[in-house]
């Protein structure tokens, strides 16, 4: 059995190539706004347009109907925050529209989040 260069040990054969984060942003490491991971993405047109980058038009696609951005990450196989970055260029130019969930008058005791947290955790 041969062994692999130092460079792939990290890589199994399915793993594809690996593209950076701020490739796909552009460079833009940060968004300007903050989007909640609950927020709802609408793109308000049925196609991407030409100049698009890829990310981009798939996120489009992705939303021809309201998507939670958390959704949007999963689909793209992309980390939150590029996906916050991509979804900034977006709506910059119109071409989606994001819904923020609405504060609730009264949030629910602490022990709630705590039993969802471990929840969560027993899955």
């Amino acid at each position: 059995m041969t062994k692999p260069d130092a460079d792939q040990q990290w890589l199994d054969e399915d793993a594809g190539p690996v593209v950076r984060p701020y490739a796909v942003t552009g460079g833009r490491a940060k968004a300007k706004n903050y989007f909640n991971v609950v927020a709802i993405v609408i793109a308000t047109r049925t196609a991407p347009p030409a100049d698009a980058a890829p990310e981009q038009a798939k996120l489009i696609m992705l939303c021809q109907r309201p998507l939670a951005l958390a959704e949007c990450a999963a689909h793209l196989g992309l980390p939150l925050g590029t996906v916050r970055v991509l979804l900034d260029g977006l709506l910059d130019r119109g071409l989606v529209r994001v819904n923020e969930p609405r504060q609730a008058a009264n949030l629910p005791d602490d022990s709630v989040f705590e039993a969802l947290i471990n929840g969560l955790r027993a899955l």
